[in-house]
C-alpha cells in the first residue's frame, strides 16, 4: 500500500509538472499573438508613418550606395591617372602590375574585368570582355630590362586562351621586350605582343590597346 501511494503521488506531481508546462506555454503562445494583434493594429493605424519612415530608408540607402559608388570612381580615376606613363609599370611587383594593366582595361572600356594571376591560373592574367564583346586573355610579365619574353611564355599562352579559357583574343603585355623566335611565333598565331615601348604608347592613350 505505501509503495502504491509512493507512485500515486509520483504520478500526480508528473501530471501537475506537465499541466504547468502546457499552461505556460499557452500563455507565452496566448501573449505572443495579443501582441501581434497589437503590432498589426499600431501599424493599421500609423501606415503614413510607416511608409515614411520606409521612404527616408530607401533614400538613405540611394545616398549612401552612390557616395560608395563616386568614391570608387574617384579611386578608380587617381589610379588611372598615374599609369599614363611607363615609369610606374617598372618598379611594380608582378601582382600589381596585372592589376595596373585590368585598370588599363577597364579604362579603355572594357567590362567583366578579372585578375586571376597566380598559381595553377593557365597562363591567364587578366581575363576581360573587349568593347566589341570579344573575350580577351592578357599574360602579364613585369621583366626587368634584360629578362626576355621567350617561345616557351607565348606558346604557353596559346594552349590555353581559346580552349581552356574560351577567350577571342590573347595577348602578352611586358615592360621589356620579345626573343626574336617569341615575336615571330607571336605574329604566325595572332597574340598580340605589347613590349615595353607599346605599353607607353597604350598607357599615355597614344596607342592601340591590346584588342585594337
Amino acid at each position: 500500500m505505501a509503495r502504491r501511494s509512493v507512485r500515486r503521488r509520483r504520478s500526480n506531481a508528473a501530471r501537475r509538472a506537465r499541466q504547468a508546462r502546457g499552461n505556460a506555454l499557452l500563455t507565452v503562445a496566448v501573449g505572443g499573438l495579443v501582441l501581434l494583434a497589437l503590432v498589426v493594429r499600431w501599424l493599421a493605424h500609423h501606415l503614413l508613418l510607416v511608409a515614411a519612415l520606409l521612404a527616408v530608408g530607401a533614400g538613405v540607402s540611394v545616398v549612401v550606395l552612390r557616395a560608395r559608388v563616386r568614391a570608387r570612381q574617384r579611386e578608380f580615376d587617381a589610379r588611372a591617372a598615374q599609369l599614363r606613363h611607363i615609369g610606374p609599370f617598372l618598379t611594380m611587383s608582378p601582382k600589381a602590375f596585372e592589376h595596373a594593366l585590368a585598370d588599363l582595361c577597364r579604362r579603355d572600356g572594357c567590362t567583366k574585368v578579372t585578375v586571376v594571376g597566380g598559381a595553377g591560373d593557365l597562363a591567364a592574367d587578366v581575363l576581360a570582355t573587349t568593347p566589341a564583346g570579344q573575350r580577351i586573355l592578357i599574360q602579364a610579365k613585369r621583366y626587368g630590362p634584360r629578362t626576355f619574353v621567350g617561345s616557351d611564355d607565348v606558346q604557353k599562352v596559346n594552349g590555353t586562351y581559346r580552349d581552356v579559357h574560351r577567350c577571342d583574343l590573347a595577348a602578352v603585355v611586358t615592360t621589356s621586350s620579345f626573343t626574336k623566335p617569341a615575336a615571330a611565333f607571336c605574329a604566325q598565331v595572332g597574340i598580340r605582343a605589347v613590349d615595353r615601348q607599346a605599353l607607353a604608347l597604350w598607357a599615355e592613350g597614344r596607342g592601340r590597346p591590346p584588342w585594337g
